[in-house]
């Protein structure tokens, strides 16, 4: 894998790539990624190469593995799911006279591709002298369709650039399946578990301009089909063949090219798949996509991209000014968010989204807990599709409860399908905590829109069957209130513990809309057959909650007895030595105070309203001491918590660190697909970090402040069918409706209204604080001043 660091120009509504640097190609073929929440594309050429990682993936769609242990348990998942790279419609290879464009032979006289944040596509532009000395010009666009969910295509032009005469060319444009390319690196658990040749072929069929393949898996059986069909500009004669068999379909154009004369192919894909359809249906089904597509042509392919765009930045917008580099950086992550969750329709959204085969193609907890609070207030569709999926698992999860010992629905700590696939029951199993993650986006999603079908469907029922799980695994001390032992946080450094903070509090907040969901519907709580002691129990079982704290200190332990560990030798920690769990046994790291990311902290964000502000400046500067930010998900609750802190620099610090975390490659694995939370954050920070916004007990609150280097912010929210635009200036902050019924929030604690006129307020001054320190060697990534465009 290519893992350097990328350096691209800064640029408001664009990402660029000069020319070809071959040491972080794995990176770039992930940030050019293009894809709609059910097709993804990794940004390699179409040639086929160079290339790292020449991924095409649909969401939902893996193959099955054993997953190995030295010693068996009871609970142990038995199978692994890792997503497949399935058949590869990019591909165009072209021949010059003889010899095949390759970027790593011959000349590149110039390079450069783009990734159009407004038009939704990869632009390519590359001029290429041949060994044999004749020069062309290859242009593309690569667009995946947010408009049209099956659908991708590309337009691929070469021109004659000199003067030596009429060229020959040829184009192979191809489907290829299991096609292998160099996959992770040995001995990172973050990188996907290789498959040999996943895919069987069931049919292949050819004929005219237009091709499908349709293959299954061995394990999972599952069933793909993959089409393309060709339109063509040719200055002159031409030849063409077609042909399919096994994991091939190639469509082939002969062409001369006259001087100054030039060939055009426009690409149309369709790709489909199912559990239970046959082949012969799913190869109709992407027959008729493709009509339907080529019937539109690519101008409207290309029209339809910009406008669904341009609607979704007139209303999910950031604008940064006095920081030009994270003003692309934020941009270039709502963008990413929205490709990874659009047109997912009822299946998870992945760590990766669709960029790259890292974690295996899983989802987990951070699917709920930072990109749907991002998507809830920008594409709020969006958010009630994922959490549809989510409820489609409850089967699973009940059964995977029953397993458990335990009551409700257990969901999966990291799943395609459904079922747990966590071989690490410390890490895994363990973290209860997403269950109430699950419940949390619920109800935020329901209080945002109180879209009252959705409650009835799925909401309420997510709500009882969590709330159903707590309460059989917490339990009633006479000492402690009511405690829930055995559990691991969002700190996996911190493992199998009594009384996690984040988790309890989650929970708690879980436990009582569970009991305020059951008043709202009563005839889903009657078909759940919920009673009214069970309702009590988790009333007291909220009112009681354990919540550790430590008096000597003046802070709240993150789990029982944690402050009284021993504390990590940083100072002799050397800097290689990062990520800790790469180089220590998870003995010597889970029995000291070492932080791997946000935990107590993530609760002061999350369930903010159980702290106080004192308590919160506390307890901040006591873990920032001792969190190592090895986990991308990090630098996000950090930010928005320094913000609330006072500490309004460190804030912009871990923002920079949060939106760049692919673009310069922070955690040098970028190459194995983007870290899609991490990029949410960059919108997180802006908007829950200084802008203030929270939305507890279904209140929208807003308490902004800036940064000395941020001169203004403008952020837009979806809320309640409005759409609200704030205004932080230096000193004071502007609200107003765009569009809906007038709107109450609270400024600063302040409740007010706002409509369709300015409502300006004066910005109280940020709470005076000493400063904080982190580890020896983890301090925040310094930047230079960024010069304003």
């Amino acid at each position: 894998m290519t893992e350097g660091r990328a350096v691209f120009p800064i640029e408001p509504w664009a990402l660029t790539e000069l020319g070809l640097d071959r040491s972080s190609l794995g990176v770039h073929e992930s940030v050019f990624a293009l894809a709609n929440g059910h097709i993804g594309m990794r940004g390699s050429f179409e040639e086929g190469e160079p290339v790292a990682v020449p991924g095409t993936y649909l969401n939902g769609f893996f193959e099955e593995r054993p997953l190995p242990y030295a010693e068996a348990g009871y609970g142990f998942p038995e199978m692994g799911q890792t997503v497949v790279n399935v058949t590869d419609g990019k591909l165009i290879r072209l021949l010059v006279n003889d010899s095949p464009l390759d970027l790593t032979y011959g000349e590149i006289v110039d390079h450069q591709r783009t990734l159009d944040l407004r038009a939704g596509v990869l632009r390519r532009a590359t001029e290429w002298r041949s060994p044999g000395g004749r020069t062309v010009r290859v242009t593309s666009t690569r667009l995946v369709s947010l408009v049209r969910r099956s659908i991708a295509a590309v337009e691929y032009k070469v021109e004659v650039v000199d003067d030596l005469g009429d060229l020959y060319v040829a184009l192979q444009s191809d489907l290829l399946a299991n096609d292998h390319g160099p996959v992770g690196e040995d001995g990172d658990p973050r990188a996907a578990a290789a498959l040999s040749s996943p895919l069987q072929c069931e049919l292949a069929a050819a004929r005219g301009r237009k091709a499908v393949l349709v293959h299954h898996t061995k394990r999972s059986r599952l069933r793909v089909a993959a089409g393309m069909d060709h339109v063509i500009e040719i200055p002159d004669s031409c030849t063409e063949d077609i042909e399919a068999a096994g994991d091939l379909a190639r469509y082939t154009l002969a062409a001369r090219i006259p001087p100054g004369g030039s060939l055009t192919l426009v690409k149309f894909l369709a790709y489909g798949w199912s559990s239970r359809r046959s082949a012969p249906a799913l190869r109709d089904q992407v027959e008729a996509a493709l009509s339907t597509a080529k019937l539109a042509g690519f101008d409207r392919l290309l029209r339809e991209q910009r406008e669904l765009l341009a609607q979704h930045w007139d209303e999910a917008d950031v604008e940064i000014e006095g920081d030009d580099e994270l003003q692309q950086a934020v941009r270039v992550g709502m963008f990413h968010v929205l490709q990874a969750g659009l047109r997912a329709e009822r299946q998870a959204i992945p760590a990766k989204g669709l960029t790259g085969p890292g974690y295996d193609g899983h989802t987990f907890w951070d699917t709920e807990t930072y990109v749907l609070p991002v998507l809830t207030y920008t594409a709020p569709q969006a958010v009630r599709d994922a959490l549809i999926w989510r409820h489609s698992t409850l089967p699973l999860a009940r059964d995977r409860a029953r397993v458990l010992g335990l009551r409700g629905a257990a969901f999966p700590w990291r799943t395609i399908r459904g079922e747990e696939t966590s071989g690490y029951w410390p890490a895994g199993t363990a973290a209860f905590h997403i269950n109430a993650d699950i419940a949390d986006a619920v109800i935020r999603y329901h209080s945002a829109t109180l879209d009252e079908s959705f409650d009835v469907d799925y909401g309420a029922e997510l709500l009882l069957e969590t709330a159903r799980l707590w309460a059989s695994l917490g339990h009633f001390d006479a000492e402690h209130g009511f405690r829930i032992d055995g559990v691991t946080g969002p700190d996996e450094y911190t493992a199998v513990v009594d009384n996690n903070v984040y988790t309890n509090l989650m929970a708690q907040r879980n436990l009582r809309e569970a009991a305020a969901a059951v008043r709202r519907q009563p005839d889903v709580a009657a078909r759940l057959g919920v009673t009214d002691d069970e309702v009590e129990e988790w009333l007291r079982a909220a009112s009681l909650m354990a919540v550790p704290y430590d008096t000597q200190r003046g802070v709240h332990m993150q789990s029982d007895g944690f402050t009284h560990h021993e504390e990590w030798d940083f100072l002799h920690t050397p800097g290689e030595k990062y990520p800790l769990l790469l180089h220590y046994p998870y003995f010597e790291i889970y029995r000291t105070q070492v932080v791997k990311q946000a935990d107590l902290v993530m609760a002061l964000h999350l369930r903010g309203d159980a702290f106080t502000l004192e308590e919160k400046i506390a307890d901040f500067a006591y873990y920032e001491a001792r969190t190592t930010r090895d986990s991308s998900l990090s630098a996000t609750q950090q930010g928005v918590v320094a913000a609330e802190t006072g500490h309004l620099e460190l804030a912009h610090q871990y923002w920079a660190e949060a939106a760049l975390t692919d673009l310069q490659n922070l955690h040098h694995n970028s190459g194995h697909g983007l870290h899609i939370a991490s990029l949410a954050g960059g919108w997180t920070v802006a908007v829950a970090g200084f802008g203030g916004l929270r939305d507890h007990a279904g209140e929208l609150t807003f308490a902004p402040r800036l940064p000395e280097r941020i001169s203004r912010l403008r952020f837009r929210v979806v809320y309640r069918g409005r759409k609200l635009t704030v205004t932080v200036e230096p000193g004071r902050a502007t609200y107003r409706l765009v569009d809906g019924d007038p709107l109450e929030i609270r400024h600063h604690g302040r409740p007010v209204t706002v409509d369709h006129a300015d409502l300006v307020l004066d910005i109280p001054p940020a709470p005076s604080v000493q400063p904080v320190s982190q580890p020896v060697g983890r301090e925040p990534r310094r930047r230079s001043r960024p010069t304003a465009r």
